[in-house]
């Protein structure tokens, strides 16, 4: 089976947007790259990718930690991030498939 050529968006994304693309979405929503109500739907792997550039940059101001994070950043990351990990939940997410191939 081939994979799509096109990203499903965030709001309709496996786990809950759960995954490497959602959390890059959701970056990029707290460092204002993209407003909030994109959500990257029929984006390309180069635009995804290209957002990950700029997202990874802004991380990179912050030692790539969020306690690093200025107050409104770091607000803004607890509200979107925490939003989106009730959001999964409630839809049967739970954590556990980031950590299934540790054993």
């Amino acid at each position: 089976m081939a994979k799509p050529d096109r990203y499903v968006g965030v709001d309709k994304d496996i786990h809950g947007g759960m995954t490497t693309i959602g959390k890059v979405i959701r970056d990029a929503w707290v460092f204002e790259l993209i407003p909030e109500s994109e959500t990257c739907e029929g984006w390309n792997l180069a635009g995804i990718d290209a957002l990950l550039q700029k997202v990874n940059t802004e991380w990179d101001k912050y030692g790539c930690l969020v306690c690093h994070l200025p107050e409104t950043l770091a607000e803004r990351h607890s509200r979107i991030h925490g939003n989106a990990i009730a959001l999964a939940k409630a839809a049967g997410w739970n954590g556990n498939v980031e950590t299934d191939d540790e054993s």
